[in-house]
């Protein structure tokens, strides 16, 4: 009988702390996206776009989001009103297929690993700073993809498709990435 009550109370205590270790599974889900979102944000003032780039000297700078409708939202909030090297910030979400034209950043959610290659391609050779969140993305092409490393987001840098894309990562930027990758 007390080996019965003594299961009954560790059942008990198990079920009322599922819904604190959902809620806080919750609460660590929304601060990563925050963390993304901010460092998307972010990324464009340690970028040197080339001439034409931008197509007036107002022109905001326009960030999609492809795969990953959570981080769009919470961009659209961290972004309103805010800008970056003088421009407004934009925030569009994209669907499959859309173009990538007039995109300065490009975020590519997990939601699209299985397309990666195919919106790696068509955004090949753009001035476009491309940002990921998937293994093995960086030697397809990407170049700054979020890794998380002890339960914190961080980032790697891969120069070379960036480079081909004719856009210049500040130094800055690079000191504070988890590994910059050169080849």
């Amino acid at each position: 009988m007390g080996h019965l009550i003594g299961l009954r109370l560790r059942l008990l205590l198990l079920l009322a702390l599922l819904p604190v270790t959902g809620a806080a599974l919750a609460q660590a889900e929304r601060g990563e996206l925050q963390i993304k979102a901010t460092f998307l944000y972010k990324f464009g003032g340690f970028v040197d776009w080339p001439p034409g780039a931008f197509s007036a000297p107002d022109s905001a700078v326009t960030i999609g989001v492809i795969g990953a409708d959570a981080l769009a939202a919470e961009l659209e909030r961290v972004a309103a009103g805010r800008n970056v090297q003088g421009r407004p910030v934009g925030v569009r979400r994209l669907k499959r297929n859309e173009s990538l034209a007039g995109l300065h950043v490009l975020f590519v959610g997990q939601g699209e690993t299985a397309r990666l290659d195919e919106i790696l391609q068509e955004a090949k050779g753009r001035p476009l700073l491309v940002v990921t969140e998937s293994e093995r993305s960086q030697p397809r092409g990407s170049m700054i993809n979020f890794v998380t490393v002890e339960d914190r987001v961080r980032f790697d840098i891969a120069l070379a498709p960036a480079e081909r894309g004719n856009l210049r990562i500040s130094a800055r930027l690079l000191a504070v990435a988890r590994k910059v990758i050169t080849g």
